[in-house]
């Protein structure tokens, strides 16, 4: 029960990360404007980059490291002051760089570059992998939702017409930082103090930065899109693209949130030699990601076309074109998500899952000079599809001789099914109602029924598990 509670925390967390840009979105894409938009998602795309290669695969590691040693308060005290202290001598290296970038060449966008900053000071002071690692989710997001709350109403407040782009970039990252310094206190009674001599950070080092590699590369390509668009296309392009892409992956979140939650219960379960247990939680894992993903999808595609212009206003018409060609990688990233990060990453076999997210690095970057000339936003879109199925396709190829593939995908069609009648009942719905919060609800309630109704039918192996979970909470 406590994966689900995990879960469920982690997942009311995505929750409200879809809800606040449900309030805000719609707001600041009227008031900044797509052209002050893309100037943002190209300048953290940037920054994004230096926050990763100051993290290292810190964040993975450590999450890993102290699931591996949870039993016992000495040894996960010296990992974790060890680990932090490591993370803030990268992250240090990391600012003094990206600073002097953007003091040499930097010109147009010197001052929002500057304002961007404050991501990689909140990146070294970020220990929530520790609680990860820990499976206490509680404390990571209740913290997580009282600053998203706080940041949402100043936003509101703050952030008045085109030329406040500043303060929007200058908000979040404080907000950043203020979220990630308020988890320090709960360190006190979870952690012991360790003389320096046992911290020995450099330990840390070369396997943080095996697990390094797939991160960079995975962000690699996901960031590759906005900056490619940003010299290739136009601003407005990459600000069209940035909201699809934004609303596609709050979407796919809510399934990605097994994963945060299952690396350190299967790193834990591995540790303890329970290979059989390792191994069970991947097949029902899978199972529950693909009857999550399926409904999101098609349900995404049914309304993207009305709901765009509607949601972010008339200047976003071709982002719902944008959303519509993205949607099938909910389902990818939720497959890749279950078989690298849930299973190849706590086993400790880094490098296929490192050959994995660079197989997709390459075909999307490779693809994006082909499509983006060409096709702009649309372009980048189907450039993501197909380096998402990319990573899946070369990681159920990795595990093929230790995972049965064929279990993984018995019952796909049970869910593929029913989520495809949903989708061209609800789509024709769409094209016969005007868009408004009411008619969304109804066709969100109509998809539900019909798909729920049809996995029943169908007696998809995800009903019985909900059974069996039902009857065990009570």
């Amino acid at each position: 029960m406590q994966v689900i509670k995990n879960y469920l925390y982690n997942a009311g967390y995505q929750i409200l990360l879809m809800f606040a840009p449900i309030i805000t979105t719609p707001y600041i894409s009227r008031v900044l404007g797509p052209h002050a938009s893309g100037i943002n998602s190209y300048t953290n795309g940037w920054v994004t980059f230096f926050c990763l290669i100051g993290q290292l695969g810190i964040t993975l590691y450590g999450n890993r490291e102290v699931a591996y040693h949870r039993d016992d308060k000495f040894e996960r005290s010296r990992v974790f002051w060890g680990i932090e202290l490591l993370q803030l001598g990268t992250i240090c290296l990391s600012l003094l760089a990206y600073l002097t970038v953007v003091l040499l060449f930097s010109s147009t966008f010197k001052v929002f570059y500057l304002l961007q900053t404050f991501w990689i000071i909140a990146a070294g002071l970020d220990v929530s992998w520790y609680f990860m690692g820990m499976e206490d989710f509680k404390k990571t997001v209740v913290r997580n939702t009282i600053v998203k709350l706080i940041s949402i109403c100043l936003i509101f407040v703050v952030v008045k017409q085109e030329s406040d782009l500043w303060k929007y970039i200058l908000l979040l990252g404080l907000a950043q930082v203020g979220g990630n310094i308020t988890l320090w206190p709960y360190l006190r009674d979870s952690i012991q103090w360790v003389a320096p001599k046992y911290w020995k950070p450099f330990k840390h080092l070369y396997p943080s930065l095996i697990l390094f590699i797939p991160t960079i590369t995975t962000q690699v390509y996901l960031v590759v899109n906005k900056l490619m668009l940003g010299r290739i296309g136009a601003q407005d392009a990459l600000g069209q693209f940035d909201y699809a892409d934004k609303i596609v992956k709050l979407v796919l979140a809510i399934v990605t949130a097994t994963g945060t939650v299952m690396l350190p219960h299967v790193a834990n379960k591995f540790a303890k030699g329970d290979v059989k247990g390792v191994r069970q939680s991947l097949y029902n894992s899978f199972e529950f990601v693909t009857a999550l993903a399926v409904p999101m999808m098609f349900g995404l595609m049914a309304v993207a076309k009305k709901f765009a212009p509607w949601f972010l206003g008339e200047k976003y018409v071709p982002t719902g074109t944008i959303m519509f060609i993205e949607a099938p990688v909910i389902l990818f990233i939720a497959w890749s998500n279950v078989i690298g990060t849930q299973y190849l990453m706590p086993v400790k076999r880094v490098n296929e899952f490192t050959a994995s997210v660079t197989a997709g690095a390459i075909t999307n970057i490779v693809l994006n000079f082909f499509l983006i000339p060409r096709y702009t936003a649309n372009g980048a879109a189907i450039a993501t599809v197909i380096a998402e199925f990319a990573v899946a396709a070369v990681q159920l190829q990795c595990v093929r001789t230790t995972i049965r593939r064929r279990d993984l995908f018995r019952n796909i069609w049970r869910y593929l099914l029913p989520g495809g009648l949903m989708s061209w009942v609800v789509y024709h719905i769409s094209e016969m109602m005007s868009m408004n919060i009411i008619n969304l609800a109804f066709q969100a309630a109509v998809g539900i029924i019909i798909y729920v109704l049809g996995i029943i039918m169908l007696k998809a192996p995800i009903v019985e598990q909900a059974k069996q979970i039902l009857s065990k909470g009570k």
